[in-house]
Order: structure tokens, then sequence, then C-alpha cells
């Protein structure tokens, strides 16, 4: 199991470290061809969003690595199903129908959660 979460969580935190940075240091304009809903939301929110991401990908990985408050790597796992789904209702609200890679983050963090419970 310890190996799976590793490698499941690490995937899973590289995508949002990467992802998240983005938002926090990109322009609307250089992200849109990326994201086309980054105009529907607030630049404060986009960026709030993209620091997010970025603590949750860090609570995937250090607390488990350092034996301090490892619950929080299946809380920051529980964050992620929790932004994926907001993120699969901008989408359909949006009518951008393109979901499957939100729905397999979803799954993912999920999978990660479950993984860190037995850790």
């Amino acid at each position: 199991m310890n190996i799976a979460y590793w490698t499941v969580a690490g995937l899973l935190a590289l995508f949002y470290f990467y992802a998240g940075t983005l938002k926090v240091i990109r322009s609307r304009d250089r992200l849109r061809p990326m994201m086309g809903w980054v105009d529907r939301v607030p630049l404060a929110a986009l960026r709030a969003l993209g620091a997010v991401e970025v603590l949750g990908a860090t609570g995937l990985i250090l607390p488990p690595l350092t034996g301090i408050a490892p619950s929080l790597a299946p809380a920051a796992a529980i964050g992620f199903v929790l932004l994926q789904t907001g993120a699969i209702a901008v989408h359909l609200t949006g009518g951008d129908h393109r979901i499957a890679l939100n729905a397999g983050l979803t799954v993912t963090a999920a999978a990660t959660m479950w993984l860190a419970t037995s850790l």
C-alpha cells in the first residue's frame, strides 16, 4: 500500500503543483488556451485557487514524509475531490462538456484518500 500511495499521490501532487503554480503566476491571456473558464472567475479567485492547489499538493506529500500530522494527507485528498466536483460544475454550467480530465482527477484523488488512510 505504501508504494501505491506514493505513486498515486506523487503523480497527483505533481499535477496540482504544476497547475496551481501556473494559476498563481501566469496572466489570464496565457492561461486561456489551456483553461477556457478563466474569464468567468475573478482574478483573485483564480490566484487563490492556484494557491489552494499548491498547498494541497504539499499536503499530500509532506505530512506522510515527515510523520508530522499525517492525517493532513487524506484531508488534502478529500479537498481535491471537492475541488474537482466544483470544477466539473463550473465546466458544465459554462457549456463545456469536456470533463474527462476532471473526472479522472476526482477518481485519482478518491483513490489517494483511500490509500492515505492505510499509511
